[in-house]
């Protein structure tokens, strides 16, 4: 009975708070760009509110530690604060950020990837390396688009989620998607609309390269003679490729022929690598240009060196290492990105590579060393970060230490895990952590990417 009371009060509690404004000073941003504050011994995230500002707020989650809350009025505004460059920021949740000011914006992932680094890994940064940054709007070429027919909202709505919600956001253009692609969302709204499958397409997922645009609808039902005509001048008017996915990846294909062909280049390194649309590939190539050029850097590749490429997809940045005339050994756990990888090298004419299918989370020391000695480093993972490989390096004052590569350059999506992954390498490993800093490959968003360099003790 007492338990019930209890959650009975803090329901009401709860409850309570979520209909009380209250005041705080904002001291921080939080890993998803909101607002953070201490009140009576909790933490407080704010959605809208900024480092500094005083604002009012409102709860509408809490718990024992900490609650999830809103700004409703800003009462001291930050000399950062901009206005938001799409009508839909605050409702649409693609973006979180777009009320901070741009180069503010970089400096806060420096500060969460600093944060993470040491609160997580205990460990810093001997150097912070300059951001890379570019353009903050129309970057996005690939995407997940939602699509729900809603008779009560007008129609169809093409877009990405509502903040914190299943529900599709109504809007006509997107700001960091490619202009072309922007424009094509109403286009698109009135296509759906005149489909008899309006309401067994729950996707479109989205890809553009350099000399073409695809678009990939997920089907539920078959498509009609008039469904078809009416996909076939869409293509035609807008010169965007339909493709259909029916179930799984392998049903992904081209409804009107093939087309021009994905790609995207480095012409840096004189490569040019074919992509199919739902194949990873990074979703601001500008960004990725950069980011490539700084990893050599980095790295430092020399011709007669043994280097391994760990989650190397489909050879983003084994290519460029092979260009060093260093013999590169590309690991990847998907079979179709091996396979791709491949094809890349041959049509690039790159031969000093090689590429093998294999589970990295699954690595072990007996398996890591198999696969022989390496001079050198690449690790690009997804976010779950890169742990069983990096605990299957000998340790430190281990007598197999002196066959671990020298020098580790790590490729982050998530601080948290590469914070995770610098304490094993610094702490167990016999690595110092030289270098770090942030990549903005996603403008107005929170996401962090980064890159650091482990150098052997």
């Amino acid at each position: 009975m007492r338990n019930n009371r209890q959650r009975s009060s803090n329901l009401s509690s709860a409850a309570r708070a979520a209909q009380i404004p209250r005041i705080a000073t904002i001291e921080s941003l939080d890993q998803e760009g909101r607002g953070v504050t201490h009140v009576d011994g909790k933490v407080i995230f704010i959605e809208g509110a900024l480092p500094f500002e005083e604002v009012k707020f409102v709860s509408h989650h809490a718990k024992a530690t900490y609650e999830l809350a809103t700004t409703i009025e800003v009462l001291k505004q930050s000399s950062q604060r901009v206005t938001p460059g799409c009508a839909y920021f605050g409702t649409c949740g693609g973006c979180a950020m777009q009320h901070l000011e741009f180069s503010a914006q970089v400096a806060a992932k420096q500060r969460m990837l600093e944060a993470d680094l040491w609160h997580i890994g205990r460990v810093r940064a001997e150097k912070i390396l300059p951001p890379i940054q570019g353009t903050p709007w129309h970057y996005r070429h690939k995407a997940r688009l939602r699509v729900r027919y809603v008779e009560k909202k007008g129609g169809v709505l093409v877009g990405f989620n509502e903040k914190g919600t299943s529900y599709v956001t109504s809007m006509d253009s997107c700001e960091v998607l490619t202009q072309p692609v922007s424009d094509l969302i109403v286009p698109l709204k009135t296509l759906i609309g005149q489909l008899s499958i309006k309401q067994a397409l729950p996707q479109i997922e989205l890809a553009v390269g350099e000399d073409a645009t695809v678009l990939v609808f997920r089907i539920m039902e078959a498509l009609t003679d008039a469904d078809i005509a009416l996909l076939q001048t869409f293509e035609e008017t807008h010169g965007a490729q339909v493709w259909t996915q029916t179930k799984g990846p392998d049903t992904v294909k081209p409804l009107f022929g093939h087309g021009d062909k994905l790609h995207y280049s480095l012409p840096e390194f004189n490569l040019q690598y074919p992509f199919s649309p739902i194949e990873f590939t990074q979703v601001n190539p500008a960004i990725n240009r950069v980011m490539i050029r700084r990893a050599m850097q980095l790295l430092q590749p020399q011709a007669g060196e043994r280097i391994a490429d760990f989650f190397c997809g489909l050879g983003n940045f084994t290519l460029p290492i092979a260009r060093s005339g260093a013999s590169v050994y590309g690991v990847e756990g998907s079979q179709a990105l091996v396979k791709r990888a491949v094809e890349n090298a041959q049509l690039n004419g790159v031969s000093n590579v090689e590429f093998a299918e294999s589970d990295l989370f699954d690595m072990t020391p007996e398996l890591l060393q198999a696969l022989g000695a390496f001079d050198k480093w690449l690790v690009d993972p997804p976010r779950d970060g890169a742990i069983e490989l990096i605990k299957s390096l000998p340790d430190a004052g281990d007598s197999n230490a002196g066959h671990a590569p020298s020098r580790i350059v790590y490729v982050s999506c998530n601080p948290a895990t590469l914070a995770r992954d610098a304490a094993t390498l610094t702490q167990v490993k016999g690595y110092r952590l030289e270098a770090a800093g942030v990549m903005n490959m996603f403008p107005h968003t929170a996401h962090v990417e980064s890159i650091a360099i482990f150098e052997k003790l």
